[in-house]
């Protein structure tokens, strides 16, 4: 028996397209133009689809960066936070202190006053001496001292005079002494003012007979 292959007794043509992205003789990337110079006459090949496959490297980077991103976030929030729980914290602990201080004023006050008057003695002044230094060690700091400059903004003047001697607004006594915490005023001092004495006005006669 004879195989018939094709009603005219030649055998249909064989055409093998190659549709490899790299050319494997020279190793270079084929273009589009690369594709139309095939062969007019080949047969047509199947419908293919293409599938983008990321580099496993590629891929494995682009997530650690995004990992990284949001670790990084997650981190400088964090330090946001713990940043505003430690000013919280610490505010409250120094109104909390300086309330418990503006209560022993009047103690200072009592003891100051004992001290001028020649009353601060014996184990009374230790006690005395020991309870003004851990308040000021806690950030007590007491102000208004004799010849320091008024400073309206922390002395409360009740009597004013002028001298010559002062070469502007100075205090020159103190009533009640002003106490600070920190940057917080508790209370302002009381004291005795005296500003400059105005100079006498010099008249020029020359002038005056002129006029």
């Amino acid at each position: 028996m004879t195989d018939q292959h094709s009603s005219d007794g030649e055998e249909p043509q064989v055409v093998v397209r190659d549709r490899r992205r790299i050319d494997p003789e020279t190793g270079e990337i084929r273009t589009a133009s690369d594709d139309a110079a095939a062969p007019a006459h080949a047969a047509p090949e199947p419908e293919t689809v293409q599938v983008d496959e990321l580099d496993p490297a590629a891929e494995f980077k682009a997530q650690l960066d995004e990992r990284t991103a949001d670790l990084q976030r997650l981190q400088a929030e964090y330090a946001n936070y713990r940043k505003r729980v430690d000013r919280d914290r610490e505010v409250v602990a120094t109104a909390a202190k300086a309330q418990v201080v503006n209560e022993m004023l009047s103690v200072l006050d009592d003891i100051e006053r004992a001290g001028a008057h020649g009353d601060l003695t014996g184990a009374f002044k230790a006690v005395a001496e020991k309870l003004a230094a851990a308040l000021q060690k806690a950030g007590l700091e007491p102000f208004g001292h004799e010849g320091e400059p008024f400073d309206p903004s922390v002395h409360e003047a009740v009597q004013h005079n002028t001298s010559p001697d002062v070469a502007g607004p100075t205090v020159t006594g103190v009533l009640r002494r002003g106490y600070r915490f920190g940057d917080r005023t508790l209370r302002a001092a009381l004291v005795a003012v005296t500003d400059a004495e105005a100079g006498p006005v010099i008249v020029d006669q020359a002038a005056d007979e002129q006029n």
